[in-house]
C-alpha cells in the first residue's frame, strides 16, 4: 500500500463484550502494518468530549453524533480510527455509517450472562438488582446490527481468535496490508 486509506472500524456490542479489549489489539497490529491509528474509547470519550451528556437516548445519540464526526475527520485525513462504543441504537450508527466512505462496523457478540460474568466494575450486578437505570442490556435496550461487516462471537472465541477473524475482513476489504512489516 503506498498510501494509507483511512477507515473507521466501529466496534459495538455490549458493556463486557469485548471492544476495548479487541480495540487495543487492533490498534497495536495496525501500528505493526505501519498504519497511523487513533482508539476513541466510550469511558475516554466520555471524560473529555461528552462529559456534559448523560445516558438518555437523546444524549447517547448525540455521543455518538460527536464520535462520528471525529472519525470522519481523521479518517478523510487517512487515519485508521477504532472506535469502541456501545452505540446501542442502530440508528447512530446508521447515521455514521452514511457519513463514512471506508466504515466496517464489528458486532462484538456476546450474550448479556457472559458479559456480565467478565463485569469488573459491578454494573451488571447494580443494574439486576434495579440501582443503575438505563443500563444497556438490562433495563435499556441494545439494538444489535442488521448486516455488521464482522460478527465476532466474543464469548466461544478468544481474543487472539477474534482478532485474526477481523484483520483478515480489513485485509479482505483492502484496508490494511496483509502482513505486519518486518
Amino acid at each position: 500500500m503506498s498510501e494509507q486509506v483511512g477507515f473507521v472500524v466501529w466496534m459495538t456490542g455490549l458493556s463486557g463484550s469485548g471492544k476495548t479489549t479487541l480495540g487495543i489489539m487492533l490498534e497495536a497490529a495496525l501500528r505493526a502494518r505501519g498504519l497511523r491509528v487513533e482508539r476513541l474509547d466510550g469511558d475516554t470519550v466520555r471524560q473529555g468530549l461528552s462529559r456534559d451528556l448523560g445516558f438518555s437516548k437523546a444524549d447517547r445519540d448525540r455521543n455518538i453524533e460527536r464520535v462520528g464526526f471525529v472519525a470522519k475527520l481523521l479518517a478523510r485525513n487517512g487515519v485508521a480510527v477504532i472506535c469502541c462504543f456501545i452505540s446501542p441504537y442502530r440508528a447512530a450508527r446508521d447515521q455514521v455509517r452514511a457519513e463514512v466512505e471506508h466504515f466496517v462496523e464489528v458486532y462484538c457478540d456476546a450474550p448479556v450472562e457472559a458479559c456480565a460474568a467478565r463485569d469488573t466494575k459491578g454494573l451488571y450486578a447494580r443494574a439486576f438488582a434495579g440501582e443503575l437505570a438505563d443500563f444497556t442490556g438490562v433495563n435499556d435496550p441494545y439494538e444489535p446490527p442488521l448486516c455488521p461487516e464482522v460478527t465476532l462471537r466474543t464469548a466461544v472465541e478468544t481474543p487472539d481468535e477474534s482478532l485474526q477473524r477481523l484483520l483478515a475482513a480489513l485485509s479482505e476489504h483492502g484496508l490494511i496490508p496483509v502482513e505486519a512489516r518486518g
